[in-house]
């Protein structure tokens, strides 16, 4: 098990005490600090918390006490917690340092790191790099804001191993001297503009990816995208670029047939399983981080030829008598949907529906071109049916249950038509999450 290796801190403040707040506990008590931890609203029933308080853990619920902070040397903080949290910012008013775990990792490792971030697209990319590395018969690990706390699998992580990790902008505000080897900048999008405060403090943030690093490591960054061409222009990194758009770069782009990096071919266009551009922009990343750290074409190539996606998001379930099914249940929203059918060609059978949050969908109209019908329902589907009504989408169903759509798009499609989930709303009227609507979809595909 590794250690934490010229760690500057003694006694430190945990904040936040879910998933990642329990692992890092764990990992400074295993190096002989001394931890607090609160929580507004952990359960103290919890037999994790009952454990570290059994270590030695000092735990407070409930409230934010300011007495906490005397005699701290550092704050670790869970990332959702803004900024603006009083304990937070009596901290730095105190000079104290507040960092999010990922922060640990530049005490932890000196394995080589890929680190994926951007507003779009990091999942698929996070795994599409790993499975590469995985097809080349490399080792790597997977962590980060993926669902896997970095700090737990860092201190895991053999010398043989990378490390791959999704970044979210919560989780880089936390960092100072974190740096990974290969950093991914994938695209730049108005997001979580409640929690940054405004646009500039988001890519400030997303910028900490690339901020320590040197000359000797390589930032892969989106050529096509005008924020991310600006926000680099500070970069000390080697900077590598890739685009759908420009040809003949010295990183990763197409022509009409083929991937290149470089100048060497990588693999033809018809044979990459993902479809839609936002993914090629996906691949062509991944091609290019991977390389950077030692992957081979053949691996390449058999993660291309066969990555289905990323579950729920756009993600090939099957083909049945010529029709291509696809489960998208993690577009929850208007811009995710219409990323989805801009991604087919073929005739497409749209099934979509769910939490009524009182906007209409006059938004998804420019992007029904290809769709063939519309099968809808929950509690939007007569919005929904508005909005096929203006694009012309002559098929329309509508029921109160997903499984009567999904039964309805089959009977009404042909060979060669794409049935695609993509609802364009939340779940929560008839499922808990979208994981729960991706996964009944699946099955009902499955039994048709």
């Amino acid at each position: 098990m590794r250690q934490l290796n010229n760690f500057p801190y003694k006694n430190v403040l945990v904040l936040g005490l879910a998933k990642s707040g329990i692992a890092t506990c764990q990992v400074l008590l295993r190096n002989g600090l001394n931890v607090t931890a609160n929580d507004l609203k952990a359960d103290l029933s919890n037999p994790e918390l009952i454990k570290l308080k059994e270590q030695g853990v000092q735990i407070t619920v409930g409230e934010h006490p300011l007495s906490l902070l005397d005699g701290i040397d550092l704050v670790i903080k869970s990332p959702g917690i803004p900024y603006h949290n009083e304990l937070i910012s009596n901290a730095l008013d105190r000079n104290i340092p507040v960092r999010t775990e990922i922060e640990l990792l530049s005490y932890l490792i000196s394995q080589p790191v890929i680190g994926i971030t951007g507003s779009n697209g990091k999942t698929t990319t996070t795994m599409l790099i790993d499975d590469i590395l995985s097809n080349s018969k490399m080792k790597s690990r997977v962590a980060g804001n993926i669902g896997t706390v970095a700090v737990e699998v860092a201190e895991q992580l053999q010398e043989d191993e990378t490390l791959v990790l999704e970044l979210s902008s919560f989780q880089l505000m936390g960092i100072d001297h974190f740096s990974p080897k290969v950093s991914v900048l994938l695209n730049l999008f108005e997001a979580h503009l409640d929690y940054h405060g405004d646009f500039n403090n988001y890519q400030e943030a997303k910028a900490m990816i690339f901020n320590q690093q040197t000359e000797a490591d390589y930032l892969v960054y989106n050529a096509d995208d005008p924020r991310v061409c600006q926000l680099i222009q500070s970069a000390k990194a080697t900077l590598v670029p890739f685009s759908i758009k420009d040809k003949q770069l010295e990183g990763a782009w197409v022509d009409e047939q083929y991937v290149y990096f470089k100048d060497q071919q990588i693999i033809k266009l018809t044979d990459i399983r993902l479809v839609g551009e936002h993914n090629l922009a996906n691949c062509l990343a991944s091609i290019a981080a991977s390389l950077l750290v030692g992957a081979n074409l053949e691996g390449i190539n058999q993660t291309l030829t066969t990555f289905a996606g990323v579950r729920h998001r756009l993600q090939f379930v099957t083909e049945r008598n010529g029709r291509q099914f696809y489960n998208d249940s993690k577009a929850t929203n208007i811009l995710a949907t219409s990323k989805a059918l801009a991604s087919f060609k073929q005739p497409t059978m749209l099934i979509a529906g769910g939490l009524d949050r009182g906007n209409a969908f006059d938004d998804l109209v420019p992007f029904l071109t290809n769709v063939k019908g519309m099968f809808l329902y929950g509690e939007t589907a007569s919005k929904l049916a508005e909005a096929a009504h203006k694009a012309g989408v002559e098929i329309i169903e509508q029921a109160e249950t997903l499984d009567q759509m999904v039964h309805a798009a089959y009977a009404a499609s042909e060979n060669g038509d794409v049935i695609l989930l993509s609802p364009a709303c939340a779940s929560w009227d008839q499922f808990k999450t979208f994981e729960e609507r991706g996964d009944m979809f699946i099955e009902l595909v499955h039994t048709l």
